[in-house]
């Protein structure tokens, strides 16, 4: 009978890790930006008589959903972290992530 295991190549996978939370930082900084986007527009739609309004309401939807995007890469990135750790210690719970 035949035995499974769980291979992990630790420092591609550490390097993904790393990637998801740079990218959570970059979608951070978008996601301020978009904020700070939107509160122009909306300032500015007095003196545009409302044209930039519809676009300040856009902005305003689109900034927490990519905030929502950045913490799910920082989740993903802590994900991939502790089944480095896990899998470094020789955990088996963490080899549930891999099946």
């Amino acid at each position: 009978m035949a035995t499974d295991e769980v291979y992990m190549d630790i420092p591609s996978v550490e390097k993904m890790a790393q990637q998801f939370e740079n990218f959570g930082e970059v979608l951070d900084g978008i996601s301020k930006a978009v904020e700070v986007i939107a509160n122009t527009l909306k300032a500015t739609a007095f003196f545009s008589m409302g044209m930039t309004y519809a676009a300040a309401q856009y902005m305003e939807k689109l900034a927490p959903r990519v905030k929502k995007a950045a913490v799910k890469m920082r989740e993903l990135s802590k994900d991939l972290k502790d089944a480095i750790r896990a899998y470094r210690d020789g955990d088996l719970t963490g080899s549930r992530h891999f099946v």
